[in-house]
């Protein structure tokens, strides 16, 4: 993981104030880069697809390391390209951070002279991060002393991190950041991608091909495929949306943004209500403050459908929901139903006998279960 950070030139425009506008078009032998995207200027941007479908370069666009042919690029009000005005901006002059695959410490220096190394490269009156923020955001003021030798994967990674955005970036460039690490390092890191998100006023743009990541940790989502964009959305939008091939797979799901509302200690249950509803869910978690927002996964294969709502049943979660549209899934033998509740949409993936047993239509009311055990938060 390495990162580059020096401060632009301000070339600003403030119509586009609070906003990323980027616009590439690279063309190569068997593929071809052809975006055009407006993305808030702040929170998590996610650019999802499968391999080779033209996020990371993409982001290397983003970041200059690669010149696109017709470029445009403007973030928040500063402008980094414009191809036809001949205006280039090298990577070394941009406002960036970029967070790589794999960690690229100096081996050579402690954690702490690593950090003192991102911090030396921009003025003391730039400064946006100080030292001890950034340390107490990741989680490493015990690692301060110790070389990269000593440190496990993910640590590595949290201390790229910390030396990324001690480079004071305006735009956080973080490409499958946690690819390299196994599922119980990842589970470590993330909660402080998580800190990074809402602490700090820096947009980030994250490459994944992990939808539980892109669950966990986008505001914004840009869907592509084979150079080219299939959807850009929130995330609760894009997610519900049957007409995009990640509605029909087994990750299939919405995210939501809840509320807390109460916890159960006895039974260690968290109490959940959905935006502009009465309505709530309750999910097996630990202790969270009263009024803190929440987001949580609705997995569509962990939403089973009721005509009438059940009177004794082990799954806590009982919703009225409509029946808004109906397609086939990646298997024949299941069909996916976007519902909608209070306004909230949920996906649900049944059987296609189910389906029929059920005399599903457009219009219809039924009851959606769905396990506390089930929901991811």
């Amino acid at each position: 993981m390495s990162s580059t950070s020096i401060t632009a030139p301000s070339l600003l425009d403030e119509s586009s104030d609070g906003q990323i506008h980027a616009r590439f078009r690279v063309p190569y032998p068997e593929f071809s880069l052809d975006v055009d995207l407006h993305l808030p200027g702040r929170g998590v941007t996610a650019l999802f697809g499968y391999s080779g479908s033209g996020k990371t370069t993409c982001l290397r666009c983003v970041a200059g390391l690669e010149r696109a042919a017709e470029g445009y690029l403007r973030v928040n009000g500063e402008l980094w390209q414009d191809s036809s005005k001949r205006h280039f901006l090298p990577p070394h002059k941009r406002a960036l951070g970029y967070v790589f695959q794999e960690a690229s410490l100096f081996e050579h220096l402690s954690v702490l002279r690593n950090l003192e190394y991102g911090l030396k490269r921009i003025a003391a009156n730039e400064r946006r991060v100080a030292l001890e923020h950034a340390v107490d955001l990741l989680g490493i003021e015990h690692l301060l002393d110790r070389m990269p030798a000593r440190l496990s994967g993910g640590e590595r990674q949290r201390v790229g991190i910390a030396r990324a955005l001690l480079t004071s970036p305006k735009l956080l460039l973080m490409d499958e950041p946690l690819a390299a690490l196994d599922l119980k390092r990842k589970g470590e890191i993330l909660p402080y991608l998580e800190r990074l998100h809402d602490e700090l006023d820096i947009p980030i743009l994250y490459v994944s091909h992990s939808p539980d990541e892109v669950a966990r940790l986008a505001d914004h989502l840009v869907l592509m495929d084979e150079g080219k964009v299939l959807a850009s959305g929130p995330i609760g939008e894009i997610l519900a949306r049957l007409d995009l091939p990640m509605a029909r797979g087994e990750e299939a799901g919405v995210v939501i943004e809840g509320l807390v509302t109460g916890y159960n200690p006895v039974y260690q249950l968290l109490s959940l209500g959905f935006p502009n509803s009465a309505m709530s869910v309750q999910v097996a978690h630990s202790p969270v403050t009263t009024g803190k927002h929440m987001r949580f996964k609705v997995q569509a294969r962990d939403v089973s459908l009721n005509l009438e709502k059940p009177m004794h049943s082990s799954i806590l979660n009982l919703l009225p929901v409509t029946v808004t549209a109906e397609v086939p899934a990646d298997n024949a033998a299941h069909v996916l139903v976007r519902l909608e509740m209070e306004g909230t949409p949920l996906l649900a993936r049944i059987t296609r006998y189910s389906r029929d047993q059920l005399g599903l239509h457009i219009g219809q009311r039924l009851w959606a279960q769905i396990k506390s055990v089930a929901l991811l938060a």
